[in-house]
């Protein structure tokens, strides 16, 4: 049998041999792999450990935003998993405040594909996790006219999904067209500055 062959006929059965750097270069070609993968899916921690998942960019558009608090939501694991992926909207969903319960409506987290018949329901109302003192400030203030409650971030911190949830009072159109003009002078002074 050649010396050179990666593998050798014995007995009706192949057998295989590996050497050192056959493993090496399997292992670095799976690493190489499961990287490019992470990067496709979810956003590397920031300084602060947070990992994007979304952002609800249409919030800061439509309203002024003020105080933003830190939630946790309850999730199945389907759903946990599809976050990972990176398959969640939060553009359309709204928090509600319900007998004393916080709550996420609206917001897509699409179906895992390998839960099969396990899988969640897309656009659930699922529950959103606040201390006491919290959900009385927010209460208050939405009773006051013009304030609501808009999610502006989902994103993992220490492996758990958080929700960042601000007050915010809605712009009316010269508002927003101010924010407009405002954007539009920043992405100018950007192009002049890379220019010059």
């Amino acid at each position: 049998s050649p010396t050179l062959a990666p593998w050798m006929m014995r007995g009706g059965r192949v057998e295989f041999k590996t050497s050192a750097l056959t493993i090496f270069q399997l292992r670095v070609s799976q690493a190489s792999m499961a990287a490019k993968k992470k990067k496709n899916n979810a956003s590397a921690p920031s300084s602060d450990g947070r990992s994007l998942i979304c952002e609800n960019r249409a919030a800061r558009f439509n309203y002024a935003l003020g105080e933003t608090f830190e939630a946790g939501i309850q999730l199945h694991g389907s759903e946990v998993k599809s976050c990972r992926e990176g398959r969640v909207q939060i553009a359309e969903a709204y928090v509600s405040i319900v007998s004393g319960e916080v709550f996420l409506l609206n917001a897509h987290i699409a179906h895992y594909k390998q839960a099969n018949q396990f899988n969640h329901e897309v656009d659930r109302t699922r529950k959103l996790l606040l201390h006491g003192r919290e959900i009385e400030k927010l209460w208050l203030k939405v009773q006051e006219k013009g304030f609501t409650i808009v999610p502006t971030k989902l994103y993992f911190k220490a492996n758990r999904v958080k929700l960042e949830i601000a007050l915010a009072k809605g712009k009316d159109s010269q508002d927003k067209r101010q924010t407009i003009k405002k954007r539009e002078a920043d992405l100018e002074m950007r192009r002049a500055l890379r220019r010059g």
